[in-house]
Parts: structure tokens; C-alpha cells; sequence
């Protein structure tokens, strides 16, 4: 059994509200529930760690899946009786499908937002070896920049959702750069997971699913699909929706619906 650290929670809504576990996905954090959960779902209790080795949580290793689903089934039994509603983006969705398997009793339905696993080793490869080359950023201007062109544009995030992802997330780093608040040797680890075989949830689990269309090569491939509607049949509600990856952002009104239809 790996040895099990206290998450840093990001937590909104009310204390006897309906219980959402929100998952981020990789290289992100809790706080990018804020305006989802504050905003399109104010009747529920959204808890929202930063996984292992982001933002303000523990960077100690293993850093794995397993050890991710150890901090999620920890933190759960200390907050909660009941199971829970656990919302999933990428990485995020990943992890939840598979504290689902292990923790079935812990999850009454799963809502993944354009989950990644099973992802081509070579692609993988080229991401994690981009993210060592660029590790952080000259100015709070060139993250900006970065972001525009990775999901996080104009024409599918609001401005004012990235300036508070700007303003949570970037940390100085040295020389007067700045860079996201993470630990990059866990990042780095985190990128192979999901080069791992996909996982499917239970097959009896409620199960909403959308995959991002504008996202090429897509995450959710159309053998993960196709495995998850044959495994899960009525259980599987899924959806295309035409945006792109940053799931909750570019969509968090009806992002929430979804999830209210759940609860």
C-alpha cells in the first residue's frame, strides 16, 4: 500500500449539498472548478483536490494512478458517508474511472469530460519531451500566449476564466520567469500513465460521457467508445460537443447540467 498524503482541497457550495468529487487533468489544479461549481452549480458540494504532485498538494511519489486513487479513496472517507458524483476532465477522468473499479463503493456515477488514457506511446513521447524542452515562461504575456493556442482561446474560454487560471496557477521560477504550479519530475511520470491501456468503470455505474470534437487526434478514441457503450450499454449516456479539450471552461453551463442530471 502506498503511503498516503493529505490533498490541498478546493471546496464550494454548501455543506449538506449533493457531493461532487472534480477531478483536473494533467499539469492543472482544483481551482479550475471555481466558476463551474460557483457559478452553474451552486446546490452541490464540489471537493476539488489538486492531485499529487499539483498545485498546492503533496509532490512525494509514487506517482502513479494507483497512488492517485489511494489520496482520492483517503480523502472521500474523511469527508463523506455517501457515495459520490466524481466529475473527471482528461487526466482526471482517467483516475476517476479507476477509483470507480477499485472503490466502486465510493461512486455512484461517473461523468467524464473528454477523458485521455490509452494514448499513443509515441505521441506521449513528444508531449512530455516538449513539456521538459518549454518548462516554464519569459512573462505572464507568453503564458497567455501559450494558452491561445492550447484550448484556452478567446472563441472557446472566457478571457476572465484564464486571467484567474493566470493568476492561480502561475508561480514564479528563477531568472524572472514564471511557470505552473506543479513539480515537473511528477509531471513528466503522470504523462506515461496515460500511455497505459485504457480502463473501463464498473459495468452496472452510471456513466455520462463527452468527448471533444475540435481535439485531433482525438482522446477519446472510437474503440474506447465503442468498448464503453458495449460494456456499459444503458448505463452510457455520451455526447459529442464541438469544442475543444478544456471541457468544463469552453462549456460550464451545460457542463453542469450534466452533472445536475446525475445528482
Amino acid at each position: 500500500m502506498a503511503v498516503v498524503s493529505s490533498l490541498h482541497v478546493h471546496r464550494f457550495g454548501p455543506a449538506d449539498g449533493p457531493v461532487v468529487l472534480a477531478l483536473h487533468g494533467l499539469t492543472g489544479h482544483g481551482n479550475r472548478w471555481e466558476n463551474l461549481a460557483t457559478e452553474h452549480l451552486p446546490q452541490a458540494r464540489v471537493l476539488a483536490p489538486d492531485l499529487r504532485g499539483h498545485g498546492r498538494s503533496t509532490s512525494l511519489p509514487p506517482w502513479d494512478f494507483e497512488t492517485i486513487v489511494d489520496d482520492l479513496a483517503e480523502l472521500l472517507r474523511a469527508e463523506t458517508t455517501e457515495p459520490v458524483v466524481v466529475v473527471g476532465h482528461s487526466f482526471g477522468g482517467a483516475a476517476g474511472i479507476r477509483l470507480a473499479r477499485q472503490h466502486p463503493e465510493l461512486v455512484r456515477a461517473l461523468v467524464l469530460l473528454d477523458p485521455a488514457q490509452g494514448i499513443d506511446a509515441k505521441l506521449i513521447e513528444q508531449i512530455a519531451a516538449a513539456n521538459l524542452a518549454s518548462p516554464d515562461y519569459t512573462d505572464v504575456a507568453e503564458a497567455r500566449s501559450d494558452k491561445h493556442v492550447s484550448a484556452w482561446g478567446p472563441e472557446e474560454v472566457d478571457p476572465a476564466i484564464l486571467e484567474r487560471e493566470l493568476a492561480e496557477h502561475l508561480v514564479p521560477t528563477t531568472g524572472g520567469r514564471v511557470g505552473w504550479r506543479m513539480f515537473q519530475p511528477a509531471i513528466t511520470s503522470y504523462w506515461g500513465q496515460l500511455a497505459r491501456p485504457a480502463v473501463l468503470p464498473p459495468a452496472d455505474l452510471p456513466t455520462v460521457l463527452v468527448r471533444a470534437a475540435k481535439v485531433s487526434p482525438p482522446y477519446v478514441s472510437a474503440e474506447f467508445r465503442t468498448a464503453l457503450a458495449t460494456h456499459l450499454g444503458a448505463e452510457l449516456t455520451a455526447y459529442d460537443w464541438d469544442c475543444d479539450h478544456m471541457v468544463a471552461q469552453a462549456r460550464p453551463a451545460e457542463t453542469a447540467a450534466l452533472i445536475a442530471a446525475v445528482l
